[in-house]
């Protein structure tokens, strides 16, 4: 388990079986002082989505994958059952990586 004792890196206030709500997140960022006009929590996954495609040039199958989102196939999801779970974890690390890069300047 790679998020501590809990299964979610960001749990529910109201209990760890459950990921902080979207309204959870949107709170936390005003509470940091960001207004809805500079960053949604949407905003954080349509710019990872883009980033990890465009600039860190990662396959569009596991961006989409980590994002949870439904992946297009041919075949229709009742035939695709990848996970990639490899390539995506070498891909979050590569997140952490560029976002350390931009912190550090």
């Amino acid at each position: 388990m790679h998020t501590g004792r809990g299964k979610y890196v960001f749990p529910s206030a109201r209990g760890a079986s459950r990921p902080l709500s979207e309204n959870g997140v949107r709170t936390a960022l005003r509470t940091m002082g960001y207004s809805n006009e500079q960053i949604t929590p949407h905003g954080f996954r349509a710019m990872a989505r883009t980033i990890l495609d465009e600039v860190l040039g990662y396959r569009v199958d596991w961006i989409e994958h980590q994002l949870a989102h439904a992946v297009k196939d041919p075949n229709g999801r009742a035939y695709n059952r990848t996970a990639h779970l490899e390539g995506r974890r070498k891909m979050m690390q590569g997140w952490a990586d560029y976002l350390d890069k931009v912190k550090n300047g």
